[in-house]
């Protein structure tokens, strides 16, 4: 875990949530745009990535693991007795709406950027496959066959995503089983809606979710406010495109407004 101070007096505190097969050192541009802008952020590697999938071959973490993860990160930025926003990308953003939804938490708003709610990069050839292996497969290594390519089409930022830390979606048929169903439970949930302040960012190019499904999944929700938009030509990474800075005065802007709702002077 880790946290990077703010720049002068801090305003609020961003938990913050990288994707499956991601890493904090991803997140470099945006921490430091946050700090600049008064955030301090909180973050760690989720259970099996970054140092610790260094050599490792395959994914399997349950998905619990993650859970008892974000609840030390937003412990720790409790502490700062500020506004906590929870900002999550790609699985980051999944995980942490599950995470809302089953606890009562301190949490100011939520930025959900690519939301994996239905993943359009898996086929139905997986889930056959899946279905037709039954529970003893479990064990079984299956690849999502992802690509950085995938990610942005902006050559710098598909530099920044270039590391010593291999990049691979080899997965076991436990843990994608795991991860399809959750979706499967959030978009299919009739009750446990959040009622905190969300802002959904989408990307129309994305080729790894779709974002139909994260528009469907907002528009459910409780809170008095919900805001969707949608960048027509970024890919999946949308803080690695070519729009990022748009987008990240887009995600400012929706916490500066929900810290003035509170009763706090935004200069």
């Amino acid at each position: 875990m880790w946290k990077w101070e703010a720049e002068g007096q801090a305003k609020a505190v961003v938990v913050l949530l990288h994707s499956a097969f991601e890493h904090h050192q991803w997140y470099a541009w945006l921490i430091e745009k946050l700090r600049t802008e008064g955030f301090t952020i909180v973050m760690g590697d989720l259970p099996g990535h970054g140092k610790n999938s260094k050599y490792g071959k395959i994914h399997d973490e349950d998905l619990n693991e993650y859970s008892e993860f974000i609840k030390k990160l937003m412990q720790n930025a409790l502490l700062y007795q500020l506004p906590v926003f929870i900002m999550g990308h790609g699985l980051g953003a999944t995980l942490a709406i599950n995470y809302l939804r089953k606890n009562k938490v301190e949490c100011a708003g939520l930025i959900l950027t690519s939301p994996w709610l239905s993943l359009k990069k898996t086929t139905n050839l997986f889930t056959n496959a899946i279905t037709s292996l039954g529970p003893l497969a479990s064990n079984k290594k299956i690849s999502l066959k992802f690509d950085k390519k995938m990610l942005t089409r902006n050559n710098d930022g598909y530099q920044e995503l270039v590391d010593n830390t291999p990049y691979h979606s080899n997965v076991t048929v436990g843990w994608y089983k795991e991860v399809l169903n959750l979706m499967k439970i959030i978009m299919a949930e009739q009750e446990n809606h959040l009622t905190l302040p969300i802002l959904l960012v989408a990307s129309k190019q994305d080729k790894i979710t779709d974002s139909s499904a994260g528009r469907r999944w907002l528009f459910k929700q409780k809170s008095a406010e919900l805001q969707y938009k949608e960048w027509p030509y970024s890919y999946h990474n949308l803080f690695h495109d070519n729009e990022r800075e748009e987008i990240f005065i887009y995600c400012r802007d929706f916490m500066n407004n929900v810290l003035r709702s509170l009763g706090y002077i935004i200069k």
